[in-house]
């Protein structure tokens, strides 16, 4: 049920990854298409490589952001 739940609710999601500009932690942005101009408004994130997403979820630098329309 649970997965049911998540397939159905994963059609209508965002999301944006990358590290925060002035901080050494990821950032998972999500939201549902209807915030996709919110996410413009929020401060950049910046593009990291797979390695750089490797070590930052590895040592728990991780922040998950839900982003309200």
């Amino acid at each position: 049920m649970e997965k049911d739940l998540l397939d159905l609710l994963g059609q209508h999601l965002v999301w944006r990854i990358g590290r925060a500009e002035e901080e050494d932690v990821l950032v998972v942005r999500v939201g549902l298409a209807s915030a996709t101009p919110r996410f413009r408004e929020l401060p950049r994130l910046l593009n990291v490589p797979d390695t750089e997403v490797a070590r930052l979820f590895k040592e728990g630098r991780v922040r998950v952001e839900w982003v309200e329309g």
